[in-house]
């Protein structure tokens, strides 16, 4: 990650996460290199983050099928404790070498004591919600963490736009005006 910014002063509730992933696919066709659309991290400099979660606070990650058991690695490296997962079933298949992937996986861990969500603001494990731009995350899955956690201190980790009442981090989020941010 070029241009890394420091991470943000105080602790938060709540981290929602969607690390830049390598990929090291072998591949030799330059236009399905992930780098075209954004710098990656390697998995030991994401473990590396000094992530700045309370004692007792949640974490949602984003991860692919071929990049979870990585994830779990970086949830206990954070120093969280793995809970479950929800999908995202974007609804159109994308590339692939094993499958041609259509879904990634939301993980869910814990640090400390944190409850899940109020029986009423419990939702679906699956998003089934068309995906957008690329590496772009459905709103509706931030949307629910603003419902079921109303006070809780909120960090988006490699923010790629801003959202009102979250703190942001990430190499695409250092100039992004306030009045940009979205209140969608």
């Amino acid at each position: 990650m070029t241009d890394t910014p420091d991470m943000p002063d105080g602790k938060y509730d709540l981290i929602y996460a969607d690390p830049p992933w390598e990929y090291r696919s072998g591949t030799t066709d330059p236009s399905r290199q992930i780098e075209n659309h954004y710098a990656t991290m390697g998995l030991d400099d994401i473990k590396a983050l000094n992530v700045p979660a309370k004692d007792d606070s949640v974490l949602y990650l984003w991860t692919t099928a071929p990049k979870v058991s990585e994830a779990c690695e970086v949830i206990k490296e954070w120093g969280f404790d793995y809970r479950t997962q929800a999908v995202w079933d974007k609804q159109r298949k994308g590339p692939g070498y094993w499958f041609r992937a259509r879904h990634e996986v939301l993980m869910v861990a814990v640090k400390g004591e944190f409850s899940p969500p109020e029986p009423s603001d419990r939702v679906d494990s699956v998003f089934e919600i068309p995906r957008g731009k690329h590496s772009e995350k459905p709103k509706e899955v931030r949307a629910h963490l603003e419902q079921a956690y109303p006070d809780a201190e909120k960090l988006e980790l490699f923010s790629r736009d801003g959202r009102i009442g979250w703190d942001m981090w990430g190499n695409e989020t250092i100039d992004i005006p306030q009045d940009k941010l979205s209140n969608y």
